[in-house]
């Protein structure tokens, strides 16, 4: 297995191509510029950025993306098809991915043709595209289906007739990260061409996937913001940023301090609000309740935090619950400015266990200080009984 550490990955985020094409989402112009910027001014390397051919709203909108001026490279995606190709050269983007079926069920059954169609129209949109001088990712779509001796034969069309990369597609999320580790691993030794994987979500381990696949030997990655994408989505750049940082020890160059900023942004756009307990970037992925777990990270957040909350913009949260223990009350009680010692911790922890199990939900503030009331109460009560 390949040492990640020190290795070039560029992050091609497709957003604003592939997470549009989520069933039910649509961007305005304006959110997809906010949304570009935010991506570039974070550090992404590459946006894939629209489908010029759709026709001349998506072509405006492409053109107003490169009139940004952005750092990161714009890329557009077509089929193999010069129509495509010229579609894209109108909007003023340097580089294209060019998309072919390449399974036998898709060349059969989707586009009626046989392998040499493919073989033929890669060389004619290929060509037509280093003609004009772009910079080109081959997108071998349903690659996971597709026979490796015929994988392999597109690849060498393809470094002969001037591709930059080959995008390896697990269109339909079919795979698992050792057999995506085995297909990457035996292309990258057999032809000298870079390789790119891009990976949906399907049996939810697109992220795993598209990790195996860099491990392999692929040194492009394509992801979405919130794991966008067709069906169950693609690869979350969140979370692959993340892995690739604390998983492999690779410096992405991207502020993971705005990671979060970006995720809401994305969630907000495409009408689906980010969970709380999504990976990486969800409010309250770093809520602690269990007594053991609150009193560790009390103790040193390292125990149970695999990263600092703040370093994607999050912030950590001690919940009292059924679970809850002595040092987490008494913590929650010290930031409402009471005093612990002033109460009998065990009896006011059974209150808070039971109070969670009657509401099936953490206590909140509001409900503890009643608590605390109604048992400062009943002190003040039995001291006066006392003396009386």
């Amino acid at each position: 297995m390949n040492d990640l550490t020190g290795q070039k990955i560029v992050i091609d985020d497709t957003t604003l191509r592939d997470g549009e094409q989520t069933a039910g989402v649509v961007f305005s112009r304006a959110e997809k510029l906010r949304i570009a910027r935010s991506l570039d001014e974070i550090g992404v390397g590459e946006l894939e950025c629209g489908i010029p051919a759709m026709g001349a709203e998506e072509q405006a909108d492409v053109r107003a993306l490169v009139e940004l001026g952005l750092k990161a490279r714009l890329l557009t995606w077509n089929r193999a098809l010069i129509a495509d190709i010229q579609a894209s050269l109108e909007t003023g983007v340097t580089a294209v991915d060019i998309s072919l079926s390449v399974s036998d069920i898709q060349i059969e059954n989707k586009l009626h043709k046989s392998r040499n169609w493919v073989k033929e129209q890669l060389k004619r949109s290929l060509g037509f595209a280093k003609q004009h001088g772009l910079y080109v990712s081959v997108g071998a779509e349903d690659a996971s289906r597709a026979d490796q001796a015929f994988l392999l034969e597109l690849l060498q069309i393809a470094r002969a007739e001037g591709a930059d990369r080959f995008r390896y597609c697990d269109t339909l999320g079919i795979l698992d990260p050792f057999t995506t580790f085995e297909q990457i691993d035996f292309l990258r030794r057999r032809v000298d061409l870079p390789l790119e994987i891009h990976t949906h979500n399907d049996l939810g381990m697109a992220t795993a996937n598209a990790i195996a696949g860099l491990r392999a030997g692929a040194r492009f990655v394509n992801t979405t913001v919130n794991g966008l994408g067709e069906r169950a989505g693609n690869a979350a750049f969140e979370e692959v940023v993340m892995a690739l940082k604390h998983a492999c020890g690779v410096a992405t160059g991207i502020d993971t301090g705005r990671l979060v900023a970006l995720s809401q942004l994305v969630g907000k756009a495409s009408s689906r609000p980010v969970p709380e307990w999504k990976a990486v970037v969800g409010e309250r992925v770093f809520s602690h309740e269990s007594g053991l777990h609150t009193d560790g990270v009390l103790k040193n957040p390292l125990n149970y935090e695999g990263f600092d909350p703040a370093e994607v913009g999050l912030q950590r949260h001690l919940v009292l619950g059924k679970h809850s223990g002595r040092r987490g009350l008494a913590q929650r009680l010290e930031g409402l400015g009471v005093d612990p010692r002033s109460f009998d911790l065990e009896r006011l922890l059974l209150q808070v266990r039971h109070a969670a199990q009657r509401g099936k939900r953490p206590v909140q503030d509001v409900e503890l200080k009643k608590l605390c009331r109604t048992q400062t109460q009943e002190q003040s009560d039995q001291l006066e009984a006392g003396v009386a």
